[in-house]
C-alpha cells in the first residue's frame, strides 16, 4: 500500500462525499434541480455584461429564461470572448476569468472557452460523483496512486495580445481546481510536469520511467485507448534501458514479465477509464478482454465547455447538478432533462454557469433510459459533423449507427471509420478496417454497407443517379487509430471517437 496515494485518496473521497449526496438526491427531481441550479447563476451573474444585455433580473423559471436569451454558438460567443481577452472584466459572467481554455473540438478550428472558478465547481461536482461511485466498485482503488493522462508536448497557443487573459491550463488537475486539485495531484503516478518534455519520445519515456516504477498502480485513466497502444509501443523500443533506469528489486520483476504483459506491470491495478463510445468501441472492447480482472470504464461525455454525463451506477448518468441543460429533439423542439424519452436522439444545449448561455454543443445523444428520474444518455456523434459530396448528407450520428449495424459485437474489428473521398472524375466512401479477422468477403461487406447506407434516402439517390460510387473496405493496421491520434496535434482531451472522416460539405 502507497501511504502518500492513499492519505491523498481518502481525503480526497471524503471532500467528495457532499457532492455524491446531493447528486443522488437530485436523482429523484431533476427538473426541480435544475431550474434551482439556473436560477441561482442568473442570479449570480445578473450584473454582468450579458446578463444585464438580457436581463437576468427579471428571468424567474427556465421557460422565462428560454424566451429571453436565444441559443447561442462558438462563433457568436466569439466576440465576448475577445473582450475578455483584451481585459474586460464581468463579460459573459461575474467573477475573474482565469484562463482561456483551447479546444479544437470536433470541427478542427479553434475556439477559446473561459474558464472560471463558476465552471470549475460544475467539473468539480461531476468528478466527485463519479470518484465515489467507483470507490464504491472498486474500494481497493484507494490504496495506490493513479495515472491521469496529460498533453504531450506540443506548440504553445499563441497570445500575443498585451494583458490577456492566459490561454491554455498548467495541467489538467486545474479542472478541479482547490483542495481537490492538489489532493489529486499527491495521488499521481505520473507528475504533470512530464508535459514539458521536449519531444514526444521524450514524453513516452519520462512517462513510462514513472509508471513502471509504481507497482502499486490503481487506476489508468486515459482518453482515446490507443493512447495505451502508443504507450506500450513505446515500452517496447525502449524496454531493457526503461528496466535498468529502475531499482533492483522491480527491474528484476519487470524483467521476469517482459514488455508484452502489460497487465502484469500493475498487479494491483483496480480501473482502466476511457472512451468506449463510437469509433473508440472496438479498443475499449479489447481492453475489456485483455484485462477481464480490471474494471474497464467507458468515460462519460465531456467537452471543455461542459460535463454531460459521467459513469453512474452502470450507466452514464446527465450531470444534472454541474450545468443547466436543453434538448433538442428531432422535431426542433426544446426539452427540459425531465422531458426525455428513452430510444430519442436530441441535440445538447449547455448552461455552463462560466459564461456560457444556450450553448449548442454540437453533440448528439440517445437517451437510453433513467435512473430514477434521471436520463442516462449515450454519445452518438456530432451534429456538425455531416458528408454531403453529392447531396447524400450523411450524418455522423446515422455513420455510427450504420458501422454498429455491420458486425456483432464480438466479430467488431479493432477499428473501423468510413472515410469520404472526392476527385473531379467521382466520390465515395471507403469503411477502413483494422484487424486480422473479417466474417465474410470484403465484397459481402460493401454490399452490406452499401444497403445499410441506403436507408438515407439521399444516399440511395446519388447512388442510383451514379453520383457516388460504391463503397469500398479497406484494411488498415490494426493500430490505424493510434497512429491518427500520434499524429494529431493539441491536448488528447479535444480528440473524440470519429466514425466519419474527411467529411465535408460538397456541391450537390
Amino acid at each position: 500500500m502507497n501511504a502518500g496515494a492513499s492519505a491523498a485518496n481518502l481525503l480526497w473521497l471524503a471532500r467528495s462525499l457532499p457532492a455524491a449526496r446531493w447528486f443522488a438526491r437530485a436523482a429523484r427531481d431533476p427538473r426541480a434541480t435544475q431550474e434551482a441550479w439556473l436560477l441561482a447563476r442568473l442570479a449570480r451573474h445578473a450584473t454582468s455584461a450579458f446578463g444585464r444585455e438580457h436581463d437576468f433580473a427579471r428571468i424567474r423559471d427556465a421557460g422565462d429564461f428560454a424566451r429571453r436569451v436565444p441559443l447561442t454558438t462558438a462563433a457568436a460567443v466569439a466576440p465576448w470572448v475577445d473582450r475578455i481577452r483584451g481585459g474586460e472584466s464581468d463579460v459573459l459572467a461575474c467573477g475573474r476569468v482565469s484562463h482561456l481554455v483551447p479546444t479544437s473540438g470536433s470541427t478542427g478550428s479553434r475556439k477559446l472557452i473561459p474558464f472560471s472558478a463558476a465552471l470549475q465547481e460544475g467539473f468539480d461536482a461531476a468528478v466527485a460523483t463519479w470518484i465515489v461511485d467507483l470507490a464504491r466498485q472498486r474500494p481497493a482503488l484507494r490504496w495506490g496512486p493513479a495515472y491521469w493522462s496529460v498533453s504531450p508536448p506540443g506548440d504553445p497557443p499563441a497570445d500575443d495580445a498585451p494583458g490577456a487573459v492566459p490561454i491554455g491550463f498548467a495541467d489538467d488537475a486545474d479542472y478541479l481546481g482547490g483542495a481537490s486539485a492538489w489532493l489529486v495531484r499527491r495521488a499521481l503516478a505520473v507528475p504533470a510536469s512530464v508535459r514539458h518534455a521536449r519531444d514526444l519520445p521524450t514524453f513516452w519515456r519520462l512517462t513510462l520511467s514513472h509508471l513502471l516504477s509504481q507497482r502499486d498502480l490503481r487506476l489508468l485513466s486515459v482518453w482515446h485507448p490507443s493512447f495505451l497502444d502508443l504507450l506500450l509501443q513505446a515500452a517496447d523500443a525502449d524496454w531493457t534501458g526503461l528496466v535498468e533506469s529502475l531499482p533492483a528489486a522491480r527491474a528484476a520483476e519487470l524483467r521476469r514479465i517482459g514488455p508484452g504483459d502489460w497487465p502484469r506491470w500493475w498487479p494491483h491495478l483496480q480501473v482502466v477509464s476511457c472512451w468506449g463510445d463510437q469509433a473508440a468501441a472496438p479498443g475499449f472492447r479489447r481492453l475489456v478482454a485483455r484485462v477481464p480482472h480490471v474494471l474497464v470504464q467507458a468515460k462519460g461525455l465531456l467537452a471543455t465547455e461542459a460535463v454531460v454525463t459521467i459513469p453512474y451506477q452502470g450507466t452514464h448518468a446527465l450531470a444534472v447538478t454541474s450545468h443547466f441543460f436543453e434538448f433538442i429533439d428531432d422535431a426542433g423542439e426544446v426539452r427540459g432533462a425531465h422531458a426525455l424519452e428513452r430510444g430519442a436522439h436530441y441535440e445538447v444545449v449547455v448552461t455552463n454557469g462560466g459564461g456560457l448561455w444556450r450553448y449548442l454543443l454540437g453533440d448528439v445523444v440517445e437517451c437510453t433510459g433513467h435512473l430514477g428520474a434521471l436520463p442516462t444518455l449515450r454519445f452518438l456523434g456530432r451534429r456538425s459533423r455531416q458528408s454531403d459530396l453529392r447531396g447524400e448528407k450523411l450524418s455522423e450520428p446515422f455513420v455510427a449507427e450504420v458501422l454498429r449495424s455491420l458486425w456483432a459485437e464480438a466479430a467488431t474489428p479493432a477499428y473501423h471509420a468510413l472515410r469520404a473521398w472526392d476527385t473531379d472524375a467521382a466520390a465515395g466512401y471507403d469503411l477502413l478496417v483494422g484487424g486480422d479477422h473479417l466474417s465474410e468477403t470484403f465484397e459481402g461487406l460493401a454490399e452490406r454497407l452499401d444497403a445499410a447506407l441506403g436507408a438515407n434516402p439521399h444516399y440511395a439517390l446519388a447512388r442510383r443517379l451514379g453520383q457516388l460510387a460504391a463503397p469500398r473496405v479497406l484494411r488498415v493496421p490494426a493500430d490505424y487509430g493510434a497512429a491518427e491520434l500520434a499524429a494529431a496535434a493539441g491536448r488528447l482531451g479535444d480528440i473524440k471517437p470519429e466514425v466519419l472522416i474527411g467529411a465535408r460539405a460538397g456541391s450537390g
